[in-house]
C-alpha cells in the first residue's frame, strides 16, 4: 500500500508480461482442445466407413454432419489461436513503447482480437477477465457489443442446402467415392495426398451444385 493508504498503480511492463503468460496458457488449452476433437474425428471416420460398408445411408449422413461440425470447430479454434498470437505480437511491441513513453498505448488491433476471442467458448471467461484488465490499463477501449451470431444474409433453407452440399463432400471423401458427391468447386483435390479429380463439364448435376454454391457465396 502506498502513501496515504493508496495502492500504487501496477508496473505496466509487469502487467504486459502477466498478460502474455495468460495468453500462452490459453493457446495451450486450445491446442489440447484441437487434439481432443481430432481423436473424436478419427472415431467418427471409422464408424462412417463401417456404416458405408453396410450401405446405411441415414447413419452415414448423421456421422458426416458430426464430422463436418468438428472440422468447423477446429477451424474456429485455430482462428482463435491466430488472434492470440496477434495479441502477443502487439504486447511485445508495447514493451518497447513502455520503455520510451513509460505508459501503455491504446491498440485497436488488440481490441479487435479481444472481441473475436470473447466468442470462443473454451476461453471466453479468461478473455473477459483480461479485457477488463486491459481496459483499466488503457490498452483497449470499452469492448464492442456484438452479437455472437453474425448475420450471414442466408435464410434457413439456404443454410440447410449449404450444409447438405458439404455433407455430400465429406461422405465422398471418407468413403472414397462409395457415397456422396465429389467436391466440384475449383476442382480441388478431395483429400490430402489424393490425386486431383477433373470434373466433367457436361455433368448437369455437378454444374447445378456449382451454381448454388456460387449463389451462396455472393
Amino acid at each position: 500500500m502506498g502513501l496515504f493508504g493508496r495502492t500504487p498503480p501496477p508496473d505496466p511492463r509487469k502487467q504486459v508480461r502477466e498478460w502474455g503468460t495468460k495468453l500462452r496458457k490459453q493457446s495451450m488449452l486450445l491446442d489440447r482442445q484441437v487434439r481432443s476433437i481430432q481423436r473424436e474425428e478419427d472415431k467418427v471416420k471409422l464408424s462412417l466407413k463401417e456404416a458405408a460398408k453396410k450401405g446405411d445411408a441415414d447413419v452415414c449422413k448423421i456421422l458426416a454432419k458430426e464430422l463436418l461440425n468438428s472440422r468447423k470447430a477446429i477451424a474456429r479454434i485455430l482462428s482463435g489461436q491466430a488472434q492470440l498470437n496477434s495479441i502477443q505480437l502487439q504486447l511485445n511491441a508495447q514493451v518497447a513503447n513502455i520503455k520510451v513513453s513509460g505508459a501503455i498505448q491504446k491498440s485497436t488491433e488488440v481490441l479487435s482480437c479481444m472481441n473475436n476471442l470473447m466468442k470462443i467458448a473454451e476461453i471466453s471467461s479468461v478473455m473477459q477477465e483480461l479485457s477488463r484488465e486491459m481496459m483499466k490499463a488503457g490498452i483497449i477501449e470499452e469492448m464492442m457489443e456484438e452479437t455472437i451470431d453474425e448475420v450471414t444474409g442466408m435464410d434457413e433453407e439456404e443454410m440447410e442446402e449449404q450444409v447438405a452440399v458439404e455433407v455430400e463432400k465429406v461422405l465422398f471423401e471418407i468413403t472414397k467415392g462409395q457415397m456422396g458427391k465429389m467436391p466440384s468447386a475449383n476442382k480441388e483435390p478431395i483429400a490430402s495426398g489424393s490425386a486431383e479429380i477433373e470434373v466433367p463439364e457436361d455433368n448437369e448435376e455437378i454444374i447445378e451444385i456449382e451454381k448454388r454454391l456460387q449463389a451462396l457465396k455472393s
